[in-house]
């Protein structure tokens, strides 16, 4: 694995704090109703993506992922002001604001969605590795999904063919302990998911979501063994959320002293905590880091406040035109 060095903490640290703050502001903006739809928030799960970036080789791997998936793609390079236009529909948005919260995509970032179909992202996922194995571009695909979708039947087909394959593709199920709000022991008589991957014989295995570090040598080892051409992995991050599946949530199936219980375990404590006892920063260092971070928040929301919304006419330009078959590729 690549060294966890003071760089990499420091980092770790101004990421995940922008990735929580970026979504606490978010909460502000659906409150004040200048986010539609739903929002699903990913407060606490940022551990599972630190480490995962840590792992990959941004030039050539992939990630998908279900509807919580506004930081996935500025950890992947998106630009965060662009994404923050998406969820408030404006035209400078991912999607030139017609995704919204639940379909941030970028192509030129290898980031392939924000999908709404619980599971739908699944075998799409093993399909990008297909890709991959059959250009040989020696990428390999993060295919995320939820303790929910783990009950998809497209959960169980999509392994099958990784397997039988040999496709280089990583299936991460984020364990945040409840699927909308039923408890993962609710859905199943087994409550370790990983052991999903034992009836296909793929390398499979819990791991501490909430620590960065343990996220990193796990996802090395199967990004590692994917790249050899030996084939996926199926990892299970046990993480939790601190805010409810959506802002619509009423969270009454747990209490909020469960909630503090995990709090104690923030990753971005834990994070912070390292840099303190390895005197990685002083705390002006660390103050000047916060600041920066609060301060491309508030770029954010200026430029996405500040931009139009898309005119009508782009409801009829991004779907295809035909006048005799076959179509001929939309305008935008």
């Amino acid at each position: 694995m690549k060294e966890v060095t003071k760089e990499v903490y420091l980092k770790w640290y101004e990421d995940m704090l922008l990735w929580r703050k970026f979504e606490d502001k978010l909460a502000a903006l659906y409150i004040q109703q200048k986010v539609r739809g739903f929002l699903h928030l990913y407060n606490g799960q940022e551990a599972v993506l630190a480490g995962a970036l840590h792992a990959m080789d941004l030039t050539k791997d992939k990630m998908i992922t279900a509807y919580r998936n506004h930081v996935q793609p500025i950890g992947m390079g998106v630009d965060p002001r662009r994404v923050m236009a998406e969820l408030l529909g404006k035209v400078t948005g991912t999607s030139k604001g017609m995704g919204g919260s639940m379909h941030i995509f970028s192509k030129e970032h290898r980031f392939y969605g924000g999908h709404g179909i619980v599971g739908g992202q699944i075998p799409v996922g093993a399909g990008l590795a297909f890709a991959d194995k059959y250009f040989e571009t020696g990428g390999v695909t993060m295919t995320y999904f939820g303790d929910g979708a783990a009950r998809q039947g497209s959960l169980h087909e999509a392994f099958n063919m990784a397997m039988l394959w040999k496709l280089p593709v990583v299936f991460i199920v984020e364990n945040n302990g409840y699927a909308m709000g039923t408890s993962v022991e609710r859905t199943a008589n087994h409550t370790d998911i990983w052991k999903l991957g034992l009836g296909y014989e793929m390398p499979c295995g819990p791991v501490d979501g909430m620590n960065p570090v343990k996220v990193a040598e796990a996802m090395t080892e199967a990004i590692d063994r994917a790249r050899r051409g030996d084939g996926p992995t199926f990892l299970e991050m046990k993480t939790y959320r601190y805010r409810g599946h959506s802002m619509s949530d009423a969270q009454l199936y747990r209490s909020k002293d469960e909630v503090e219980e995990y709090k104690k375990i923030d990753p971005i404590t834990q994070v912070l905590d390292v840099i303190k006892d390895q005197k990685y920063a002083t705390e002006e260092e660390i103050k000047v880091i916060d600041q920066r971070v609060k301060d491309l928040v508030e770029e954010c929301v200026t430029f996405a406040e500040e931009s139009e919304y898309p005119p009508i006419q782009q409801l009829y330009d991004v779907v295809y035109e035909q006048e005799n078959y076959p179509f001929i590729p939309h305008k935008l």
